[in-house]
């Protein structure tokens, strides 16, 4: 019997193009051109997959998903929108959707879903005797739109607001890895704002804003007497964020006598005030964040191991304003729009050529840069359009393509390329690291000479400054066509 799958858009084209495309594939497609028909027909028949979109007549996609629960076999769910927002996605993979396609998207990305949705149903079969009861709906869940806004329509940015979704409602240790500047705290407040304990406390706490001597106390809190100047007894940030969410940022600047005790309260959930006698019982939603790298922290003992592992079981990478230049312009029209409001100064507008120079600038600050530039910019132009040269007097490095800003671009962006790796390797342990590394600059350059000289292996050999015989053998060995 052939899969079934549902396509249920109000955009007859797509309809079309979709519902053909999976035809292809020797699927079995089925249409709905609203919401109410197409919860009618999931609720009436058996499908494997669901392709539902979020703004339609009568109920909304994410409407029909949060019903798709009460189903005895529910489909794999998976959201289509226009609408590219973090609500949308956090929602989605909040209310349990497979995944989330951005439209326009390619009609090969959504056979690859439905391809990954029809594994996953096989597997879960495998695995599962029993099905397991559907989790309750907690309808005193705040709307999305009370959340902090994240912004960007990158796919590293809706990776990530996927992976929001799914671990939001968790008890697990999440650690956000990245620059500073890009967000991270904003990154935890989601994560909160869209849990269960979003009516509880979110307690923000900068490790390397605290000195070392008081952080301790700033964590646990301490007894009275408990050192010179303690004339009260007082809570710790442990004890304010219980039932919430504690984040602590740069954890990575904290000593290694303070990480030992860190562990205990990941391990027993107690604390022990400054002074005190007897542990503390708190019950801590634990958010991390760092830009430094704690794989290498390990390796060099400035950085507990077993702390690591218990911080590290939800990895969130952040990256660098720079890798996603296209959400740019969508973080300085939401800046422009804040601060023209909180400033009273009406309508402002960022010229074409002013967005054009945002775009080239290497944004060694990132978002938090951007952020400061715009604000910068608004107060001291003197009309309603901020223009480039209202813009690039306030660049902290030449944003020129060709420049020495653009080539340290480039740099960082292969440092964060070999982060994310490193972040990923046992650094302990054997292995081929370095011809790794180096193969995933080499392949992209051989490919690229080759294209540009039209595949002529004697002028690429010459341009790259190696025997073509050489060259050759790379080739094959990268498994790039000889």
């Amino acid at each position: 019997m052939a899969t079934r799958i549902l396509v249920a858009d109000d955009e007859q084209s797509l309809r079309f193009v979709l519902g053909k495309a999976l035809e292809a594939k020797n699927y079995t497609v089925e249409y709905a051109s609203d919401g109410n028909e197409a919860w009618n027909k999931l609720n009436g028949g058996d499908y494997a997959i669901a392709f539902l979109d979020v703004k339609m007549p009568g109920p909304s996609g994410l409407d029909i998903l949060g019903r798709c629960r009460q189903l005895s076999r529910p489909p794999m769910v998976v959201i289509m929108t226009a609408q590219n927002t973090m609500q949308n996605a956090v929602q989605a993979m909040k209310l349990g959707a497979f995944d989330y396609l951005t439209k326009p998207f390619d009609l090969a990305e959504a056979e690859n879903v439905a391809q990954r949705a029809l594994d996953s149903r096989r597997k879960e079969k495998e695995l599962s005797t029993t099905s397991a009861p559907p989790p309750s709906t907690d309808e005193s869940a705040p709307a999305a739109s009370d959340s902090p806004i994240l912004l960007g329509r990158s796919g590293a940015m809706q990776q990530i607001y996927k992976l929001i979704g799914r671990v939001a409602d968790s008890t697990a240790a999440v650690l956000i890895h990245g620059e500073s500047g890009t967000g991270k705290e904003l990154i935890a407040r989601v994560i909160h704002q869209n849990s269960s304990r979003t009516e509880q406390p979110f307690i923000p706490v900068n490790a390397a804003a605290i000195p070392r001597d008081l952080l301790e106390s700033e964590l646990f809190g301490h007894e009275k007497g408990a050192f010179t100047g303690a004339s009260d007894k007082r809570k710790g940030k442990f004890e304010l964020a219980s039932s919430g969410t504690l984040f602590l940022d740069e954890i990575g600047e904290m000593s290694l006598d303070l990480q030992s005790k860190l562990l205990r309260v990941l391990q027993d959930g107690t604390i022990d005030r400054v002074g005190g006698e007897k542990p503390i019982k708190v019950d801590v939603r634990l958010i991390t964040a760092t830009n430094r790298n704690l794989p290498e922290m390990v390796r060099d003992r400035m950085f507990r191991e077993d702390l690591y592992y218990r911080l590290n079981v939800i990895l969130i990478e952040v990256p660098p304003l720079r890798a996603r230049r296209e959400d740019i312009p969508i973080l300085a029209d939401a800046f422009l729009k804040r601060y023209s409001a909180q400033f009273n100064l009406g309508s402002r507008y960022l010229a074409p050529e002013a967005v054009e120079a945002l775009r080239n600038y290497s944004f060694p600050g990132n978002v938090r840069e951007l952020e400061n530039l715009v604000k910068r910019a608004l107060l001291l132009s003197s009309g309603n359009v901020i223009g480039r040269d209202d813009i690039v007097q306030f660049f902290s490095t030449d944003p020129i393509p060709g420049s020495e800003a653009a080539e340290a671009s480039l740099e960082n962006t292969v440092e964060q390329h070999i982060n994310r790796l490193l972040l990923k390797t046992d650094l302990n342990k054997a292995g081929n690291l370095y011809h790794e590394v180096l193969e995933m600059v080499e392949r992209p350059l051989l490919r690229l000479v080759l294209e540009r000289l039209h595949a002529n292996q004697l002028r690429a050999a010459d341009t790259l400054g190696i025997n073509r015989n050489t060259l050759r053998k790379r080739l094959r060995e990268l498994g790039l066509k000889d």
